[in-house]
C-alpha cells in the first residue's frame, strides 16, 4: 500500500488481516516512485495487480476564474502520478506475461460539467490512457481496467472544497451516494475474474444519479 499519510497507512494495515508492505510516497514524484518500486523488498516485488486510486480534484470555479496551481496539482496526480507508477511497475508485468492494471477513473472522464474542466480534462485522459496501455500489451497476458465511479462519500469534496466540510456535504445532501467500499469491491470483482476474461470498463454509479449532473435528492434511507 502507498500513500502520501503514513498514519493512514498504519492504520489500515493494523485492520487487514493479512501481510501488508506500506510505502509513502507521492505519486508526484516519479523519481521517489522509481526508488519505492525497485526497493521493495524479497517477496513484494512481483506485482500481480497495481490500483492506480491516486487522485483529487482541487477548486470548483469557471476555467476563467480558475486558479492555475490547482490544475497543476490535479494534472500532477491524476495524469503525470499514474502515467509514473504505471511506467515503474507494468514493465515487470509484461515479462512476466501476467498481472492486471486497474485505473480510477471517473463519470467526469465522460461528461464535462460546469466548473470542472480540468478535473474531468485529467479523467479523460485517464480513460485514454487506460485504452492505450490496453493496446499496448495486447498479447502480453496483462489485463488492463478502468473503472469509472460516479457520486462516491469520501474525503474527495472535502478536498475539493478546501475543508470546507458544509459545502462538501452539499454534494450529498438528499441522495445515497456510493461508498469507499462499494468501489473497492469491484475492483476486487474485476481483478478476480478469470485470467482470459478482461472487464475492461466499469461505469459505477448510485441509484439516485443518472450522469454527471443529474442526480434525484429525495432523503436517505
Amino acid at each position: 500500500m502507498c500513500g502520501r499519510r503514513t498514519d493512514r497507512l498504519t492504520e489500515l494495515a493494523g485492520e487487514l488481516r493479512t501481510d501488508v508492505h506500506t510505502a509513502t510516497v507521492d505519486v508526484r514524484d516519479r523519481a521517489a516512485v522509481e526508488a519505492m518500486v525497485a526497493g521493495l523488498p524479497d517477496g513484494w516485488r512481483d506485482i500481480d495487480v497495481l490500483v492506480n486510486n491516486a487522485g483529487l480534484a482541487a477548486g470548483h470555479e469557471p476555467l476563467h476564474e480558475g486558479d492555475p496551481d490547482d490544475w497543476q496539482r490535479m494534472i500532477d496526480t491524476n495524469v503525470t502520478g499514474l502515467l509514473s507508477v504505471t511506467r515503474a511497475v507494468l514493465p515487470g508485468m509484461v515479462a512476466r506475461g501476467r498481472g492486471h492494471v486497474v485505473n480510477m477513473g471517473s463519470i467526469a472522464g465522460r461528461q464535462a460539467y460546469p466548473n470542472g474542466a480540468v478535473y474531468c480534462a485529467t479523467k479523460a485522459a485517464v480513460a485514454r490512457i487506460t485504452e492505450g496501455i490496453r493496446r499496448d500489451v495486447l498479447g502480453s497476458g496483462v489485463r488492463v481496467s478502468l473503472i469509472e465511479p460516479g457520486l462516491v462519500e469520501t474525503e474527495f469534496s472535502v478536498v475539493r472544497f478546501g475543508g470546507d466540510r458544509d459545502r462538501a456535504d452539499a454534494v450529498y445532501a438528499g441522495l445515497t451516494p456510493l461508498t469507499a467500499t462499494d468501489v473497492a469491491e469491484t475492483v476486487l470483482w474485476v481483478v478476480d475474474r478469470p485470467p482470459h476474461v478482461l472487464v475492461a470498463e466499469v461505469l459505477l454509479l448510485a441509484t439516485d444519479q443518472a450522469t454527471a449532473t443529474e442526480v434525484a435528492r429525495r432523503g436517505r434511507p
